[in-house]
């Protein structure tokens, strides 16, 4: 329950690891074995996203909805992109018996010299 209620409070993006140590800052005590496998069964289960992002690290995102998102690999910080912002002008063709069942997109980001 104190798993659901940290991560479900608001639409967010953690690592097991980041909702570990909340957990236990808060007073819990929880095996990280406890918070690995409840969160892959609220993903199996649909109450949240598992994304894998840049492949050092799985993050957990608490918006199931139809989205996409930034990703500042230097800080690590992910943020929600809605999905009217993207526009796609040509998907190829799905192979023989296949049909697009959704599109993942992390735009990656990075700090540029000239601001603005």
């Amino acid at each position: 329950m104190r798993i659901a209620a940290m991560l479900l409070a608001e639409p967010q993006h953690m690592s097991a690891e980041q909702l570990l140590a909340r957990l236990r800052e808060s007073g819990a005590r929880v095996s990280k074995a406890t918070v690995y496998n409840t969160l892959n069964l609220f993903a199996a289960r649909g109450l949240i996203r598992q994304l894998a992002i840049d492949g050092t690290r799985t993050w957990f995102d608490s918006n199931v909805g139809a989205h996409y998102h930034f990703h500042d690999p230097e800080t690590g910080m992910l943020s929600d992109v809605d999905v009217p912002e993207v526009a796609f002008s040509r998907l190829p063709a799905p192979p023989e018996g296949m049909e697009v069942a959704g599109i993942d997109l992390v735009i990656r980001l990075r700090r540029c010299d000239h601001p603005g």
